[in-house]
């Protein structure tokens, strides 16, 4: 799909409140296209149809929780009664748990894959069958990450969730390849967003001061959703399969490939270190 210039075409974006959606949704505004947008913080969200409108271009925007099938059900109808279909469908919207296989709750798992995945599943379920029926193709980009191709034994609800986008997203890139609908899982790396903050902790590392290292991490390396937007599109424009964003996440992409063992190994012994208290 061309993205050098969006005007006259229709982008949506989950989670567009903050961060990467909201990084995502400007810049596509940027390039002209009409937006819909939504996310759980009504606030949040109107600040962003605010700096939308104030680029000239037109928003819809609706507090939606993508986890609720019948709030997505009826957010399609409400969107699909002012256009035939997206041209772009991005599901950004996620959360993060931090913490061990054993130290998670089944509600915990409930939580992360209702909106992790299920978010995704919803998403294309109710706006990809209209990009069908109307016959001129698309994109859609599921936001996974570079825990969607490296796991770790602290991240293993969210990686669980981010595996799967990164598998929904090749089936069905296979499955719309005929209807010349792209597909592309996007794989950010270590940025700088408000999920360090709202990231669900458990266990050993469910303490204030694990939580305030991670926040620093991630703002010392100040990858910024902004950059992540502009690699978004980039890889939209490019119709790339897997689309890593940050240095670190492609050196996680071919490693995973080249060297996987000792990748590993790696990637655990980085996370423990990041989790010492100095």
């Amino acid at each position: 799909m061309d993205v050098t210039t969006l005007n006259g075409k229709a982008v949506l974006v989950t989670g567009a409140a903050s961060g990467i959606g909201k990084a995502t949704a400007l810049a596509c505004a940027r390039r002209g296209a009409r937006l819909v947008i939504c996310d759980l913080d009504p606030a949040g969200l109107e600040t962003t149809a605010g700096e939308i409108r104030a680029q000239g271009c037109a928003v819809m925007a609706q507090p939606v929780d993508v986890a609720d099938r019948e709030a997505m059900r009826a957010f399609a109808d409400a969107v699909h009664a002012e256009l035939e279909a997206v041209d772009l469908l991005i599901n950004n919207a996620g959360v993060a748990i931090g913490g061990g296989f054993l130290d998670t709750a089944l509600t915990d798992w409930d939580w992360i894959v209702s909106i992790n995945l299920m978010g995704v599943v919803h998403g294309c379920h109710f706006f990809v069958p209209a990009m069908v029926r109307r016959g001129r193709g698309g994109h859609v980009a599921n936001v996974a990450s570079s825990a969607g191709y490296v796991a770790t034994g602290e991240l293993a609800a969210y990686a669980t969730t981010k595996f799967a986008v990164v598998g929904l997203s090749e089936a069905l890139r296979d499955e719309l390849r005929p209807q010349r609908i792209g597909v592309t899982a996007v794989c950010p790396g270590v940025i700088n967003t408000p999920i360090t903050r709202s990231a669900r902790l458990l266990g050993p590392i469910a303490t204030p001061e694990l939580r305030q290292r991670m926040i620093d991490l991630y703002e010392r390396r100040n990858y910024t959703p902004e950059r992540v937007a502009d690699g978004i599109l980039h890889a939209v424009q490019r119709n790339r399969a897997v689309a890593p964003i940050s240095p670190e996440a492609w050196a996680m992409y071919y490693l995973k490939r080249l060297a996987p063992g000792p990748l590993a190994w790696l990637w655990h012994r980085a996370f423990q270190r990041s989790l010492r208290t100095p």
